[in-house]
This record gives C-alpha cells, structure tokens and sequence, in this order.
C-alpha cells in the first residue's frame, strides 16, 4: 500500500472512531423531583440518593452557607460537564475544588472547542495510540486535541509576570483567556471566571497543563512563573473562615475532598476558630475496606474534627448516575433563586 493511501486509511479510521460526541446531560430539561421523592421511600443506594438530595437543598436553603463543590475522576469528559457549569450559571455552588484533568483536560478543552467521544466497540489500546487516541474508560480524546490545549496553557503562562501563583489565579487567568478566545458559552473555567466563584486544583500539574508549565518553565529559566499549592492551603482556608457555615457536594474523593476538609484544622492551627462543615456529601465507588474510601468515609472524618455528622450522606455510586438526579431536583425546586451571591474570588480582589 502506497504512503498516500497508507496515510488516508489511518484518517479514516481515526475520523471513524472520532465520530460520535459525548452529549452533556442537561439538567434543566428534566424534573428529578418525582423520582427523587419516590426513592425517598425505597432502600439500598435509592434512599441515599434521595437524603443526598436533601442535604444539598438544604445547603442552598441555608441563608448563611457557602457551598463547596468538589470533583475527583473523570464525570466532566462522561457526559456532566454542562450540569457543573449550570450549578455555576444559576448560583448553586460558591467555590470549587478538583482535580487538574477535571479542570484542563475536559472543561477547558472543551472550552476551546475540543470533544470528547464515545467509543463505540473495544478496541485495542495499542491501535489507539497510534492512532494518537487517549482513551479514559468508554471515552475517547484526540491526543492532537489535547497537545493543543497543552500549548495554550503554555501560551497563557508566556503572558503572566514571572511569580508563583495560587492555582485559584491561574486558572483565572484560563477563564479570562477563554472569555476572549474561547468556542463555548457555558465552560465551567469561563463560567466561574465571570461569577467569581474560585477553582482551585491543589495538584494542578497532574493534568495536561503540567505539559504547558514544563515547557515554560525550561523556555524561560529563572524566569518563569510557578504554581503555589501551599498559597492554595492558605487562600481556601482563608475562604472557610469568611464563609463560616460551609457545605460540601463532593464528587469522587481524593485530593480535592481532603483538601477542603482539611481546611477546619488549618483554621485551628492559625488560631481562628471554625466549625466544622455543616453539611456533607460524597458520591463515590471507592471502598472502605482499605481504610481509605478515597480519603476516609464522611463520619470518619468528624473524628478529624473536620465535618459534622448531623447532615451527612454517603452514596456510594458512579456519580454520572447519580448527579443528574440530585441536580435537577435541587435546580427545579428553585431555591438557589433567592441565595445570596457570595462571590468568593472578591475575597482576593
């Protein structure tokens, strides 16, 4: 087979894998509320679900919490990256804490007009990477996709003062960029840059914007600008004592969940006295047989001194199938239509 031909047959079959989009849920399309209370009355994971439910309203009902909304794993690039972003654009949420791949490899990604894919059949990974396919699970990205994204993350540290910044200002910095050059209205990093709701990633090189900084750091020697996680411990746990009454919605566990958590004792240690956060949540599949659960089980945590068990729910289930229907109810009862913007990147301002 000629190179030509060779070369067409690989688009081919790269365009044929490539061809069909994952389709953000959209929460404001359906009312969950009738199955929500319905499965108030059932066992098992259903009955979780439905006190979940609760809980969150409960938080938005509060005149005086602020809610914390954390991600862990890949839900974003699965199909609920529109749902974040409602909980942004509709005041549902006031802070957000993930993972960096969460932020850079499926928001703004896609903010810049990338997809992600569903994959139709199994395919063998080592087709897919020469194909120059990533796959996450049933999820295909474009590796060219992503190097591009990459780049810009790049490009966006060329254009900053050489200085170590919070994780919480840069991606501000990612926010303002895609307000100028972004393809989507409703990405999350845009979304949040203009409600001034701040996002930090505590371990925001583990994504592909550590690719972009790398590359920017080695370009300009002694001269570049840095990421600070301990500015980031600093800045949320300044959050927490501004805020006062807090709420957690946590997505998976990991870093972003024990980061917030942690930030009750941080508090302590500096001699400011908080409580403990008021209401809880976490959706996740990990177990509790390893002593971890992703960073211990909600109650487990109170031991800590970190959350309080009056208004706590574990679910343990694959957040993609669980989100959406505590997200449309909380969105259709309504109640985030009366709450107070808290507006917490002004807190830095």
């Amino acid at each position: 087979m000629s190179t030509q031909k060779l070369n067409k047959a690989v688009n081919n079959r790269k365009a044929d894998l490539l061809s069909q989009e994952v389709q953000h849920i959209d929460i404001k399309s359906f009312d969950a509320r009738p199955i929500v209370e319905s499965m108030r009355g059932m066992s098992f994971t259903s009955r979780d679900l439905a006190r979940a439910a609760e809980i969150y309203n409960m938080m938005l009902e509060d005149k005086s919490c602020a809610i914390v909304l954390t991600l862990a794993g890949s839900t974003s690039a699965g199909g609920c990256m529109d749902l974040y972003a409602d909980l942004v654009a509709n005041n549902m949420v006031d802070c957000i804490v993930s993972t960096g791949a969460s932020i850079v490899d499926m928001d703004f990604f896609e903010g810049l007009g990338f997809k992600h894919y569903q994959a139709k059949a199994s395919v063998d990974d080592r087709e897919l990477r020469d194909l120059y396919i990533d796959r996450i699970y049933d999820t295909y990205i474009d590796e060219e996709d992503l190097q591009s994204c990459d780049a810009t993350i790049y490009e966006i540290a060329n254009s900053l003062e050489p200085r170590a910044y919070s994780s919480r200002e840069f991606i501000a910095e990612m926010g303002k960029y895609l307000c100028k050059h972004g393809k989507k209205d409703n990405s999350l990093v845009k979304l949040a840059y203009e409600k001034n709701v701040p996002i930090f990633c505590p371990a925001f090189t583990d994504s592909s914007a550590g690719f972009g900084l790398v590359k920017h750091q080695v370009e300009n020697p002694g001269k570049h600008m840095t990421i600070d996680s301990i500015a980031d411990f600093r800045e949320l746990t300044d959050l927490k004592i501004h805020a006062g009454t807090t709420g957690l919605m946590m997505i998976g566990g990991g870093v972003p969940k024990n980061f917030v958590q942690d930030t009750v004792v941080c508090a302590e240690i500096l001699g400011k006295e908080v409580d403990m956060h008021k209401y809880a949540v976490q959706i996740t599949v990990a177990d509790v047989r390893d002593g971890a659960c992703s960073s211990s089980t909600l109650k487990e945590a109170c031991s800590w001194g970190k959350v309080d068990v009056t208004f706590e729910q574990m679910v343990f289930a694959e957040a993609g199938s669980v989100m959406p229907l505590i997200a449309s109810d909380a969105y259709h009862r309504g109640v985030w239509k009366n709450r107070k913007k808290w507006e917490l990147a002004k807190v830095f301002k």
